[in-house]
């Protein structure tokens, strides 16, 4: 992960800050295979990283304190945010807690609640920026213990690799070939969806036969797909808010070579290969999907290589 040093003297008494950009995810593959005791499910998930971020920047205070901005956003700024609970969590395990505290600067680009793991990727992103704070020289596999407290997607965000197949709660994680050669249109409808609500309205029995809902059309122009779209919440989140099988539709009229809902929703992404042909259909679906949805149209790109 890149960190930047930069000034920002505005923000603390410390003249360091660390500049920690928290990339998004989209869901290329999601199978939910089974529900534990513990209120979790199993599953089997490609997570693809990509460059729609959110910046995350790190200032040491002299004092035990989390300071906590979010400007621009209606996130909160206190304990019940994901990144104030990350800097409390590695302040305690590192016995820093009681000498010296930081100063967290979160500007959102990520839609919230939106499917692309923008609460999970800030929280790894103060983890991974503080270990480098701090110079406390915490292993990946400590980083990625403390991630596992703080929720499942969270370990994704932390380690190195743009993309990995998930497995058990989505702490199972082995590297995965990227997305390579296209862009990925994203659009966010603007309305909320509870994950919790989405999980708890599956079920097991009708993601056979709902499962069709979510694949996307074969297209032999696009080999480089490293493997078969599909989400077993798409049905659930769907039959709720039909205006994400819309989205889709209009993604794939445009010439995307796939399309899907991410995680739980309700963000759609289309994915265009940069062939010659295709740059055309790209910018009119773009210029199509703005007059509708505003601000919540990203043009993106998968993260690949080193």
């Amino acid at each position: 992960m890149e960190i930047l040093e930069r000034s920002r003297p505005e923000m603390t008494d410390s003249d360091i800050a660390l500049v920690v950009p928290a990339p998004a995810k989209v869901n290329l593959t999601l199978h939910i295979l089974s529900k534990r005791s513990d209120g979790y499910h199993e599953l089997d998930s490609v997570m693809q990283k990509i460059s729609l971020a959110d910046t995350i920047t790190l200032c040491r205070l002299e004092k035990p304190a989390i300071q906590l901005n979010c400007p621009d956003s209606d996130l909160p700024e206190d304990e019940s945010n994901l990144a104030w609970k990350a800097a409390e969590l590695f302040l305690d395990k590192t016995g820093l807690a009681t000498k010296c505290g930081v100063s967290i600067l979160l500007e959102k680009k990520i839609p919230i609640a939106a499917g692309l793991g923008g609460g999970s990727s800030d929280a790894a992103a103060v983890l991974t920026g503080l270990n480098q704070l701090f110079q406390t020289d915490l292993t990946e596999q400590t980083l990625l213990e403390l991630a596992g407290l703080l929720g499942a997607d969270v370990p994704f965000f932390v380690i190195s690799e743009h993309a990995v197949r998930a497995t058990g709660i989505g702490d199972k994680m082995t590297g995965h070939e990227t997305l390579n050669d296209c862009s990925l249109l994203l659009v966010n409808p603007g309305f909320f969806v509870s994950t919790a609500w989405v999980y708890g309205n599956f079920t097991l029995t009708r993601a056979a036969k709902d499962s069709r809902l979510s694949a996307s059309p074969e297209n032999d122009s696009f080999p480089e797909l490293c493997c078969p779209l599909h989400n077993d919440l798409e049905s659930v989140t769907v039959g709720q808010y039909p205006e994400i099988q819309a989205i889709k539709g209009l993604l794939l009229d445009h010439g995307a070579s796939g399309a899907l809902m991410s995680g739980s929703g309700p963000t759609v992404f289309g994915i265009f290969p940069d062939s010659v042909g295709k740059t055309e259909n790209l910018r009119n679906c773009v210029l199509k999907l703005t007059e509708k949805y505003g601000a919540g149209v990203f043009l993106t790109r998968p993260l690949s290589g080193s």
